[in-house]
């Protein structure tokens, strides 16, 4: 099954398994990227959804500092360092999804980070987190180019 044709509920699964190992990383260091295989075999039995989760978890973590910029670039008055722990990692995840992954609509990336936020952070964290998301979807579409259209004859 290609990655692309995961079943919801694996990916949003995968985004789960992300968000719990983003967040160790954020705490412990990026010497935890060494023991991910190791969690995501203990944490989830499906191979797609680890395979997905694994692919998400090393391009957030390597391009850190590039969504980050992101983030910061839109959250007025907001320092990413002093966010909370859950949300500036739900950000880090729905970031890369909205700049790198064209196979997911914009709409589904800030949906999943929204609930992502309300079940494993604070009662606000669904606004905040869609506050930010909305700014970055909007910043890229602005600077995305649109296809040109062919003058009608």
């Amino acid at each position: 099954m290609s990655q692309q044709n995961l079943p919801i509920k694996k990916r949003t699964r995968a985004r789960e398994l992300c968000l719990q190992f983003l967040y160790q990383v954020d705490l412990l260091g990026e010497t935890i990227l060494d023991d991910l295989d190791d969690f995501l075999r203990e944490e989830e039995t499906d191979r797609d959804t680890r395979t997905y989760a694994r692919e998400m978890i090393h391009f957030t973590s390597k391009q850190r500092a590039e969504i980050d910029a992101e983030i910061q670039a839109v959250a007025q008055n907001w320092e990413i360092h002093r966010m909370a722990v859950i949300d500036r990692n739900v950000l880090r995840l729905a970031t890369y999804e909205l700049l790198f992954r064209d196979d997911i609509p914009p709409k589904v990336a800030i949906n999943e980070a929204i609930e992502l936020g309300k079940r494993f952070s604070t009662s606000n964290s669904g606004s905040f987190i869609n506050g930010i998301l909305d700014k970055i979807k909007s910043k890229r579409q602005a600077t995305t180019p649109t296809p040109e259209k062919t003058p009608e004859v």
